[in-house]
């Protein structure tokens, strides 16, 4: 490594963010950057472990040790081609993912671990700055045509990866822009848009056919698809929300995390709303169900809309601060995380909002049909001597409302939507409702594939670009009968 004694040297360091009691005011990315000095400074840090296990940890097998030291050295370009071998989009996961290559670090055993997020951000925006990132059209056509349904991360990285060796794609998307829960679920102060805007110019630029405001299975049928492509992708997400089916449900003020946030985020890119799903935190008190990145996103949004207070519950216990013996190194660890939008929150309304071990059980109305409130209870996680899965019970006499003129749900999803292009197209699915697909990525119905969150269930950013290159590769394999895409082991 350029600097072998770096790791003892030099501590942590991390970007900053904007003043928390101000950046709610806006809708602008809240992340200051370190200067290119800090960041060579971290890139010191990277030991010369033998064994990375901070790539095996990357669901995309960036090569981590690498583009650390060349970015030490001062060879940002160079740092750039080789992040680029593994990931399309390091900005995604540079400014979304949750980082499992650091969980993995080995000097995280000892310390705390090499700032990878930060150095890997840095990188790719010097790309940009510099003008070094430039399409990759192929030089040769095969003549292949393949369709991928759904723009999201996994089907931007199959495209990509799919048109740099000379096939006819087209991506399609029912909204107006390509992008998934990055572009309409993800809040622009945490992923600004014009990321995506640039990678889907240089898609274009490299032959990515796109087409938005086409629901496919609605718009073009199944049947149109087959006739028209020599291959399918299923590259959508996993849609269909976790709903809570008790008393009260059919309430007017309850409603789904991702009718939320889309209509938000269309508010501030100047997109049209439905009326019908024109949902506003302004002035009323909200309560978030689920603990979750959504749930976090959901608690930002509401600030920054003019919510009077926010409360966000969590059914499971408040998970440890640091790694117990159930999370061992290099494992990725569920542990407690204050995010920026619980540090907004706690700035602006004074106090910590979150509540473990809490369910509900009756949401309450007034008498025009408006949720007023909550019946929750205190829960008691028990977990059985021979490890095997907790359970819960309530906590007698637990009982209490809280007041709320706004639920909403954010507690994952269970599974692809079935109806129209799935159930039309004959795929099978697995036990879970996701799309079942073979080793190939290969679903039961012919020269259809699937990958990402499709395929898999709701997961990371990185998991669905690395879904993406996996799928373009066994694609281009199936259609050519070899194939020199790299994908992640």
């Amino acid at each position: 490594m350029g600097k072998l004694t770096g790791f003892k040297e030099y501590k942590r360091q991390n970007g900053s963010y904007k003043d928390e009691n101000e950046r709610i005011a806006h809708w602008s990315d809240i992340y200051i950057p370190q200067e290119r000095e800090e960041i060579k400074t971290q890139a010191a840090r990277c030991m010369d472990c033998g064994i990375p296990f901070c790539s095996s940890g990357c669901p995309l097998g960036n090569i981590i040790p690498d583009f650390n030291d060349l970015v030490y050295n001062d060879q940002w370009k160079k740092a750039l081609q080789v992040l680029h071998t593994t990931n399309n989009f390091p900005e995604f996961t540079g400014k979304i993912c949750p980082a499992p290559c650091e969980s993995a670090c080995v000097l995280g055993i000892i310390d705390d671990p090499v700032s990878i997020e930060d150095i890997e951000l840095a990188i790719v925006e010097r790309g940009w700055e510099e003008g070094w990132i430039k399409p990759q059209p192929p030089a040769i056509r095969t003549g292949k045509k393949i369709a991928i349904v759904g723009s999201g991360p996994s089907g931007m990285a199959a495209a990509q990866q799919l048109a740099r060796v000379g096939h006819q794609v087209t991506l399609f998307e029912r909204n107006e822009a390509i992008g998934g829960a990055m572009r309409f679920g993800v809040p622009d102060y945490k992923l600004p848009k014009t990321y995506i805007e640039r990678r889907a110019e240089q898609m274009k630029a490299e032959g990515v056919l796109i087409r938005t405001n086409t629901h496919v299975g609605k718009d073009i049928s199944a049947d149109d698809l087959k006739n028209s492509f020599d291959v399918i992708c299923l590259t959508g997400g996993s849609t269909e929300p976790r709903d809570l089916t008790i008393s009260g449900r059919q309430l007017k003020g309850i409603h789904f995390a991702m009718d939320f946030l889309p209509q938000a985020n269309r508010r501030v890119s100047g997109l049209t709303v439905h009326p019908d799903m024109d949902i506003s935190a302004k002035g009323k008190k909200v309560v978030v169900i689920g603990g979750g990145d959504t749930g976090s996103d959901c608690i930002g949004t509401s600030l920054r809309q003019g919510a009077s207070e926010v409360t966000q519950l969590e059914l499971l216990p408040m998970p440890p601060k640091e790694r117990d013996n159930s999370q061992p190194w290099p494992v990725f660890p569920r542990l407690y995380k204050t995010s920026t939008s619980h540090k907004e929150a706690m700035a602006n309304l004074g106090h910590d909002i979150r509540m473990f071990s809490i369910a509900t059980k009756e949401f309450v109305s007034d008498d025009n049909g408006n949720v007023t409130a909550l019946r929750c209870v205190k829960l008691n996680w028990i977990t059985p001597e021979d490890g095997s899965r907790p359970t819960m019970e309530e906590v007698p006499d637990s009982e209490f409302l809280i007041e709320a003129d706004l639920i909403l749900f954010a507690m994952g999803f269970l599974h692809p939507e079935h109806t129209g292009l799935l159930d039309d197209l004959g795929v099978e699915y697995d036990p879970r409702g996701n799309v079942a697909t073979d080793s190939q990525f290969q679903t039961s119905v012919e020269n259809v594939f699937a990958a990402g969150d499709m395929r898999r269930g709701q997961s990371l950013v990185v998991h669905a670009i690395s879904e993406g290159r996996k799928l373009a590769k066994e694609v281009d394999q199936y259609l050519m009968g070899e194939t020199f895409l790299r994908s992640p082991l």
